[in-house]
């Protein structure tokens, strides 16, 4: 008989004091030395008012790495309960790690104090990286092979968002009078996304006290085989065909600022909820019968305000409408952390909600760097 899985803790690492939305444009800097023509439109959209950023709004210098505050995430779970060495495998995921290799798992591993030797995995991708990550530690567990798991997920989206990660490419213009500004799908992210990590201890027993949520099932698809690629970094989409970063010289990766995060907002757009929402949820109540009206909490994971109501009108849709009064998300006071947004989200959650036994919390994890979903069931477990 399989083991259940329970999520025992979970923690959140969000760096620096909040910022502001009039203050964004100050930290991350401004590129060509103006300031972005799309940012207020953009922030109005959203309904994002504060977010983190890993970065010294005095100097603009780097306060903490992708890997540290992953780190930092993992080693906030440990406690009387749960020590250093009783970790026996490590999950995690992020959308851009600090370094191509070795394995953003390893890294993070290696900066967690006390960790004893242990299975590591890492998990790319963008927001279901987390989710990607979550699931190799549930099933590391439901397998069997473990009793104790962590799975982690971060994001330090500032370090290729600030202005000066754009000179090349604004100094790479040779017609005269023309305003020094970065193409819309790369300047429309720099206002969306922000920093922080997220983890979750997983065991197969609950807390002996208190409320412990355990897993009912993780369900994660891709669309790839279906749509073109639509969030990026590291390459181009030219002509309709996606040009990796390998395929071009130093010099050229320079002048297009390669390395920045990009997407095609019209297709996000036209596809995200057909895809990630009706589509996903469709598969997923096809293979376990939920019923709407089973579910006592909704978290979403959505990268704008903008999506609210359109996720909403995708359930009702998909014939599982959830009154909004049942939604739990931060997006507004803790930005959007891409894969570690649903982590930051739980913890919150589990701190503010007196849960009771039996409840159900159906997550929802969006991805659209080539339509990917995620939809996770949790149910409470009260020890007492």
């Amino acid at each position: 008989m399989q083991p259940e899985v329970y999520i025992r803790k979970l923690s959140a690492v969000l760096p620096n004091a909040p910022v502001g939305n009039d203050q964004m444009e100050a930290v991350l800097g401004m590129v060509g030395g103006l300031p972005s023509r799309v940012r207020r439109t953009i922030l109005r959209s959203n309904a994002i008012t504060s977010r983190h950023y890993a970065v010294d709004p005095q100097t603009g210098r780097a306060t903490h790495t992708n890997t540290e505050l992953a780190a930092a995430a993992v080693s906030a779970l440990f406690d009387e309960s749960f020590a250093a060495a009783d970790m026996q495998c490590l999950s995690c995921g992020t959308s851009y790690p600090d370094q191509i290799l070795p394995g953003h798992g390893v890294m993070v591993h290696g900066l967690v104090a006390n960790a004893p030797p242990c299975e590591v995995a890492s998990l790319s991708g963008v927001c279901v990286a987390g989710m990607a990550a979550m699931k190799y530690a549930y099933q590391s567990i439901r397998s069997g092979e473990h009793r104790h798991a962590v799975a982690v997920a971060s994001e330090c989206a500032s370090a290729v968002m600030r202005g000066d990660n754009f000179r090349a490419e604004i100094e790479s213009r040779d017609w005269e009078n023309a305003r020094p500004e970065i193409a819309f799908e790369k300047d429309f992210l720099r206002w969306m996304l922000s920093d922080g990590a997220g983890a979750a201890h997983l065991c197969d027993s609950p807390n002996p006290r208190g409320i412990s949520l355990k897993i009912r099932w993780i369900e994660l698809v891709s669309y790839a085989n279906e749509m073109p690629v639509c969030m990026y970094a590291g390459g181009e989409v030219r002509n309709g065909r996606f040009v990796g970063w390998k395929e071009v010289d130093a010099q050229e990766r320079e002048r297009c600022s390669m390395m920045a995060v990009k997407q095609d907002v019209k297709l996000l757009n036209e596809n995200i909820v057909a895809y990630t929402v009706e589509k996903a949820l469709a598969r997923a109540l096809a293979k376990h019968g939920l019923q709407a009206a089973e579910v006592d909490y909704f978290l979403p994971h959505y990268s704008s305000g903008f999506f609210r109501d359109k996720l909403a009108a995708g359930l009702a849709n998909a014939g599982f409408a959830i009154p909004q009064e049942k939604w739990f998300t931060n997006l507004a006071e803790k930005g959007n952390t891409g894969s570690a947004s649903i982590y930051i989200i739980l913890e919150e959650f589990m701190r503010r909600f007196p849960l009771r036994h039996g409840q159900n919390i159906l997550c929802y994890i969006p991805e659209s760097g080539r339509f990917s979903s995620c939809f996770m069931l949790l149910e409470a477990v009260d020890a007492g």
